[in-house]
């Protein structure tokens, strides 16, 4: 498995392999092992909705005790993902432009459009169907090792419930 499966997977699916938005966060953590919570969470609470837990690249947004948001982070040039989502792999190169991706969701029969609400100056997002997963695209920063600094570069992924 690839990083670009991963993806692709979550953009034809809504899932991350076996995480989905609807889940108990204690099925997550079962899954993936406990999660860094966001400093909100640890000053306020458990109960407190709204913020993600980490593991690495791989955000969940919890309201309710329950995964009401999934994300993968690619900013910069390495990635870092649980084994869970891409086995045999801690960290790796995660430099993916736009055009590439597209090209695997159209390879994958993947639909998506252009996400007018988050495409403006040097960002550039696109949303996926039937799943809902929205992708946002940017220009390198200054210390991403990147092969065209003029590419618009995958930087996060993500979906969530309403």
């Amino acid at each position: 498995m690839t990083l670009m499966n991963v993806l692709v997977d979550f953009a034809r699916t809504g899932r991350i392999g076996p995480l989905e938005c609807g889940m108990p966060l204690t099925e997550a953590e079962e899954l993936l092992g406990p999660g860094r919570p966001h400093p909100a969470i640890r000053m306020k609470g458990p109960d407190i909705d709204g913020y993600p837990y980490a593991w690495g690249g791989l955000k969940l947004t919890v309201t309710r005790r329950t995964v009401s948001g999934l994300a993968i982070e690619l900013w910069g040039s390495t990635a870092h993902l649980p084994t869970l989502v891409l086995p045999d792999s801690e960290s790796y190169e995660a430099t993916m432009d736009r055009e590439q991706f597209v090209t695997a969701l159209d390879t994958a029969g993947c639909a998506h459009y252009v996400n007018d609400r988050l495409t403006f100056g040097s960002q550039s997002s696109i949303l996926t169907r039937p799943a809902d997963v929205c992708a946002v695209f940017g220009l390198p920063g200054r210390d991403d090792h990147v092969p065209h600094r003029d590419r618009h570069y995958l930087h996060v992924m993500h979906r969530h419930t309403d």
